[in-house]
């Protein structure tokens, strides 16, 4: 297929909420090859279908590290089921290169979704790991939402902004998590995720 342009921080398309995938056509499945060839391109974990400029709910995943063979998981008109726990994740995104900030995070997530083929399936990522992280990440991105909105410190995120030439921080985006804020504080001061 043909490895696409990641859109970048800053162009409105990352800020529009995406449409429901109505079917599971030729066209989308040749998206959901382009969104594999991008995200194993940019050495990337995950890319939804708003950061290569196509508004649709759809992204893709690979945990897979090191020698272990490429495991894609795609998720089309994806929905959050079920979340509960915290934890912190230190996060980076394709479309704020090399920009990484620590954020809130649930440590469990179920999601049901449909797969490449049209398919319902539900997957439950727990523990913080970098899968259930990554389903939410990038889940966001489907609702116009980004991984900076959650940001643990708005002001150490504007730094790391502005030490990449990206565009500040949009303040009014934050998202207020008093809930996730207060199950963070009481984690262990090593329990947070460094991936």
């Amino acid at each position: 297929m043909s490895i696409r342009k990641v859109v970048r921080y800053g162009e409105a398309v990352l800020r529009t909420p995406a449409k429901e995938v109505h079917k599971v056509s030729q066209k989308i499945k040749v998206l959901v090859e382009d969104m594999l060839d991008t995200m194993y391109s940019q050495n990337g974990v995950g890319l939804a279908a708003p950061q290569i400029g196509e508004n649709y709910r759809v992204f893709v995943i690979d945990v897979s590290t090191g020698n272990e063979p490429l495991n894609p998981i795609v998720f089309i008109n994806p929905k959050i089921i079920k979340k509960s726990g915290a934890c912190i994740s230190h996060e980076g995104c394709l479309s704020f290169p090399e920009a990484f900030t620590d954020v809130r995070r649930y440590a469990n997530v179920m999601v049901k979704a449909l797969d490449r083929n049209g398919r319902s399936f539900v997957l439950e990522a727990k523990d913080g790991t970098l899968l259930a992280r990554a389903i939410q990440h990038e889940f966001d991105h489907l609702d116009g939402i980004l991984f900076i909105d959650h940001a643990i410190n708005r002001f150490e995120a504007e730094e790391v902004l502005k030490k990449h030439n990206l565009p500040s921080l949009e303040v009014e985006k934050l998202i207020d998590e008093p809930e996730l804020a207060e199950e963070i504080n009481k984690l262990p001061k090593d329990t947070k995720n460094e991936n």
